[in-house]
């Protein structure tokens, strides 16, 4: 078994069914088989071997699908990226990961050029007109061959490496192989009843790892219909639905957030929806009631995972949101999950514990970080860093992160990394970075800075410095500047008490 065979199987099952829709360009499985196939061998030629790393950087698109189902079926390790990174934060990726050949939308061929500067990225291959002489590009290099590439590929062989930063700031590289990306979607496919006849609407980035293995890998191994926006757009999503027929949906609360803005969103006929998900970030159970309106479908599921697990963890289903809205639910089809205490075993009902994970889409280590990967993978257990607690139904709810991560429009955001670059600020003599609810994001960056002695910190400057280190969503929306941090007696910052003061100066 290997996720690249699907491609192929579905191709001889139902060549004629419609496989992908982006924009004015459709395929069905047979000639989606044929692209991939092309776009293979154009890879084998350019000296991509099995077990060398690929990294994308490119927005939805056809192009994506295909080069991601292209790589797999040669034996590549896919290294999704972020395209709204830095090149210095896309550098250490590249450098990390080992990849060999870069494949980029034509709108980030500089910012990839300039990243792979001292890698060993050999190829930058661009969907579009190369800017640099030396680039590909990928209309250029697909093959004439249209048959299988002859590589064998095993279950137990490496499929993806998906970035997640990590409590120092700088990102640990998820390693997955093609056993465990399967069974993230059998997974799905149990836990939410999805099955071949879908028609799902991918407008979540592809390079996170929710949109990519639970619905689009999970798709393809079923054979179900995808179709793609390149970027979110709310009444382009709603019409979408509409005129596609979708019956999968998925978002992060963001969207639901943006879709419910739209001053005529009530008018589009939303009927065809069998299901929406949401997750990658805290959904306000308000936020929650107001899109069940909206779709006119009860059938909603909150999912909970990370991306150490596929992403797999926990979630509400639609049972649950009728008495338990408002909690992260119980562990899906194929995962355990515990909250534990610091010996690791179970708390009691209502006290606070670690979330700590056990199944068959968690990651294999964190590449090339074994001191990482042995703190994260204990005695058989994914320690996720969460804290959470458990009711007497086994319901678990998540109440902070050991991490101080914050996820802001399903983007994950670390302090350590942003109050890093304050830091590097001349007139910032302290900084902490805490998220703040917001209704729009889930959660804003926010930052309390105390500047030095006599110096004048000016907001707006303070902003601009960050955009110049940091990819935009991680800049803080707000700054608060104060005379000093709260510390404890060790000399740690309370960010607790930040976030306590903060919230009631917001309300």
């Amino acid at each position: 078994m290997n996720i690249g065979m699907y491609v192929a199987q579905n191709a001889r099952k139902h060549p004629e069914k419609l496989a992908i829709k982006c924009e004015d360009r459709t395929y069905n499985y047979d000639q989606f088989n044929r692209e991939v196939n092309r776009l293979s061998h154009g890879m084998m030629a350019l000296g991509v071997e099995k077990g060398d790393k690929v990294a994308f950087m490119m927005k939805n698109s056809d192009y994506f699908v295909f080069s991601f189902f292209a790589g797999v079926k040669i034996g590549a390790v896919i290294v999704p990226m972020n395209f709204r990174l830095t090149s210095s934060e896309i550098h250490y990726i590249l450098e990390q990961s080992e990849a060999k050949v870069v494949i980029c939308d034509e709108e980030f061929e500089d910012t990839v050029k300039t990243a792979s500067e001292g890698c060993v990225v050999q190829k930058v291959i661009v969907v579009g007109n190369p800017g640099h002489e030396e680039s590909r590009s990928y209309k250029g290099i697909l093959s004439r061959n249209e048959e299988e590439p002859d590589v064998e590929v095993l279950e137990t062989d490496d499929i993806e490496i998906l970035y997640t930063s990590g409590t120092t700031g700088r990102p640990k590289g998820a390693l997955f192989d093609h056993r465990r990306i399967f069974n993230v979607g059998i997974s799905m496919m149990i836990s939410m009843g999805i099955n071949q006849q879908e028609r799902f609407l991918h407008v979540a980035p592809l390079f996170h790892s929710a949109q990519l293995n639970l619905f689009l890998v999970s798709g393809v191994v079923l054979g179900a219909s995808h179709y793609i926006q390149r970027d979110f757009h709310p009444v382009h999503t709603l019409q979408a639905i509409q005129d596609n027929k979708i019956t999968h949906f998925f978002g992060v609360p963001a969207m639901f957030n943006f879709l419910l803005q739209v001053p005529n969103a009530n008018e589009y006929d939303l009927s065809s929806i069998k299901r929406c998900g949401y997750g990658a970030a805290p959904m306000a159970p308000e936020l929650v009631k107001k899109s069940i309106t909206l779709f006119k479908n009860d059938q909603f599921y909150n999912l909970c995972g990370l991306t150490e697990a596929g992403p797999n963890g926990i979630l509400l289903d639609p049972k649950g949101h009728k008495n338990h809205l408002g909690k992260n639910g119980k562990a899906s089809f194929l995962t355990e999950a515990r909250v534990v205490d610091e010996a690791g075993g179970n708390v009691k009902p209502g006290a606070v514990g670690e979330f700590v994970l056990q199944g068959e889409s968690i990651m294999k280590e964190y590449y090339k970080k074994p001191e990482e990967t042995k703190a994260t993978l204990k005695n058989g257990w994914l320690y996720t860093g969460d804290l959470a607690v458990i009711d007497e139904e086994g319901y678990i709810t998540l109440v902070d992160r050991k991490k101080d991560m914050i996820i802001s429009g399903g983007e994950n955001v670390y302090s350590i990394e942003v109050e890093e670059v304050l830091y590097e600020h001349p007139q910032v003599l302290e900084a902490a970075i805490i998220g703040l609810p917001d209704e729009v994001w889930g959660e804003a960056v926010c930052a309390v800075v105390v500047p030095h002695k006599d110096q004048l910190l000016n907001e707006e400057e303070l902003k601009l410095f960050c955009r110049q280190k940091l990819a935009g969503y991680k800049v803080p929306r707000r700054i608060f500047i104060e005379n000093a941090l709260p510390r404890n007696a060790s000399g740690k910052i309370l960010k607790y008490q930040l976030r306590k003061q903060l919230n009631e100066v917001k309300a």
